[in-house]
């Protein structure tokens, strides 16, 4: 009996790190890191901090409506979005449910703090993925065409926010999206060896905790400037657009096309 129990294998504390693997497999999981930084954490970074933040205050509507149309005429702007954006955010996305699926997270048997981190950046990953495709799809889409009637980008928006699940969804979206790309920073930085030691990682982890809060602080008050402003109908709509076309009365696209 002795020496069964002083055979028996000894549990470590939370879960091995994944393999980094070689060849192939390194330069994937590497790009996999990367591109949750550059471009995807920017665009969020944009997205959250800079554009959707111009909707707080009491020219909210208007300075949305430049945001918008200043990204809408950047150069070669498709191809921006395309390789900047799109293929990034889907390579990071599939390649992380990859991930996830080859992984062996055991949060009830293994209940410490990394093993829960690891969980908790997988579902909100998949959180914020779902979010992303659903706020493209009605945003670039559906309805009117904001690259062409920036000055309809606030009102498309409410239209969203204005009922109180799809509120709540981008509440939950929003959240997510902000916990996965600020805990991702610290993993970033922890794998790619650009903060080592425990002190410093800690003091990492304590500012990726508060750029998170930050996030959501900024993110939350453009949701509830969208959604507690007077609604914008379709009447006020088609008169921002129309103040928005040439004298000829014929509205000018993001090509400059008439």
């Amino acid at each position: 009996m002795a020496s069964a129990s002083s055979s028996a294998p000894v549990l470590e504390h939370g879960v091995a790190p994944l393999r980094a693997g070689q060849g192939i497999s390194f330069v994937l999981r590497r790009l996999h890191s990367l591109t949750g930084i550059i471009p995807v954490g920017a665009f969020l970074f944009e997205h959250i901090l800079i554009s959707n933040s111009t909707a707080i205050g009491q020219n909210g509507p208007s300075a949305y409506a430049r945001q918008v149309s200043f990204l809408a005429n950047l150069p070669l702007v498709f191809f921006l979005e395309l390789f900047g954006i799109w293929i990034p955010i889907a390579y990071h996305a599939l390649y992380g449910f990859y991930i996830w699926y080859r992984g062996e997270g055991n949060t009830v048997s293994y209940p410490w703090t990394g093993n829960w981190m690891y969980t908790l950046q997988r579902w909100t990953g998949a959180i914020a993925f779902i979010y992303i495709v659903w706020h493209t799809y009605t945003m670039r889409f559906t309805g009117i065409d904001l690259h062409d009637h920036p000055l309809a980008s606030f009102g498309k928006v409410q239209g969203e926010v204005i009922h109180t699940p799809l509120f709540l969804f981008y509440v939950v979206g929003l959240v997510a999206a902000s916990w996965h790309f600020a805990y991702g920073i610290w993993l970033f930085s922890a794998k790619w060896g650009i903060v080592s030691g425990d002190k410093a990682q800690k003091r990492l982890l304590r500012a990726c905790l508060v750029f998170f809060l930050l996030l959501c602080g900024v993110g939350l008050a453009s949701l509830y400037s969208f959604r507690s402003r007077p609604i914008a109908d379709d009447d006020q709509n088609r008169a921002m657009i129309q103040s928005h076309e040439k004298p000829g009365g014929q509205a000018t696209d993001r090509k400059g096309a008439q």
